[in-house]
């Protein structure tokens, strides 16, 4: 039972269901006054019945514990940070009620998907790194979730996941901070196109990802998040991401151009080309309607020249020789 209180300022911390008092000296307010708890301890394999009477509490440290599920956490309306990494969580559930909550941590679980974060309106942190995944699994993003943390969701660390795509965080479009080193990214051309989309992006990590080996894979990335301010560690001056930006515009003007002048000259040229017979006028494949068109544009296969025999040329009087086959 717990027994001694403590300052609403200070955290109280659990070590096998015992009170310990980490810092400053004990006093008699009432426990529901306390805000921050930390539960540091091996042996924790649930959330505590007990943390149901701080009714203030606003920061939950429960990390590196043997917590298999988030449970009995309704009454923890003000929480804002709640620390539950390296546990043996499989499932993301029962947070619906934390309408407050800003930051989960949920690194070094068990967990295969991310879900159950629809109702999780002001939450702008999120941490599920390093999930131990069953052999050859990747962790996977539920479409409900993202679509519900894509007005709110700032800072998403995902690294150490297998993770092979990003198409299913596109809608994540408020992100500042990404975090997805060692995965097994290599499509620069998906990365380029979500990343662009974020154009809030300031810091991305993405080492030891096959893309990274992609050639100008910091130049394309550069170009396409345009107020990145650091790469992979590294950060960005200024001056050479305007360069790039300015030189990606030029190369994409000059594409345009290029481009429209072939639009051009197919409309200026409406010849089409038939490599057995040569160029040929549009009207020529159409035989349906060859009588109503002037003769220029008639069907060479029903333009001939009619011929008079020559019994009809003696028959209005035109004298033909005979040949009586002499030479």
């Amino acid at each position: 039972m717990i027994g001694k209180l403590l300052s609403p300022s200070r955290p109280l911390e659990f070590n096998h269901r015992k009170l310990l008092i980490l810092r400053g000296s004990p006093c008699h307010l009432p426990i529901v006054c306390c805000s921050e708890i930390k539960c540091k301890t091996d042996l924790l394999s649930c959330v505590d019945d007990d943390l149901s009477m701080c009714r203030n509490l606003t920061v939950l440290y429960l990390y590196d514990n043997q917590i298999s599920q988030i449970c009995n956490l309704g009454f923890a309306s003000n929480l804002t940070n709640l620390y539950m990494q390296n546990n043996n969580i499989s499932c993301i559930e029962n947070l619906s009620s934390l309408h407050k909550l800003s930051k989960l941590f949920l690194g070094g679980n068990s967990i295969t998907v991310v879900e159950g974060l629809d109702e999780l309106k002001s939450l702008k942190e999120l941490h599920v790194e390093g999930q131990k995944l069953p052999r050859g699994e990747k962790l996977v993003f539920d479409p409900r979730s993202i679509s519900s943390l894509s007005e709110t969701l700032c800072i998403l660390n995902i690294s150490k996941n297998n993770i092979d795509e990003i198409w299913d965080l596109a809608p994540l479009r408020k992100l500042t901070h990404l975090y997805a080193t060692d995965n097994q990214l290599q499509d620069i051309q998906e990365i380029e196109t979500v990343f662009s989309q974020w154009s809030q992006l300031r810091l991305l990590d993405l080492n030891r990802n096959p893309v990274c080996h992609k050639p100008k894979y910091r130049d394309r990335l550069i170009t396409a998040c345009r107020i990145l301010e650091d790469l992979d560690g590294k950060q960005i001056n200024k001056l050479s991401r305007q360069f790039l930006i300015n030189w990606k515009a030029s190369k994409d003007a000059k594409k345009k151009l290029d481009d429209g002048k072939d639009i051009k000259e197919q409309t200026t040229n409406p010849l089409t080309t038939d490599f057995r017979m040569g160029p040929q006028h549009p009207f020529a494949h159409d035989r349906s309607s060859s009588l109503s068109k002037p003769s220029e544009y008639a069907s060479p296969a029903l333009h001939f020249e009619y011929k008079e025999t020559a019994e009809e040329k003696r028959s209005r009087g035109i004298n033909i020789p005979v040949r009586t086959g002499r030479l």
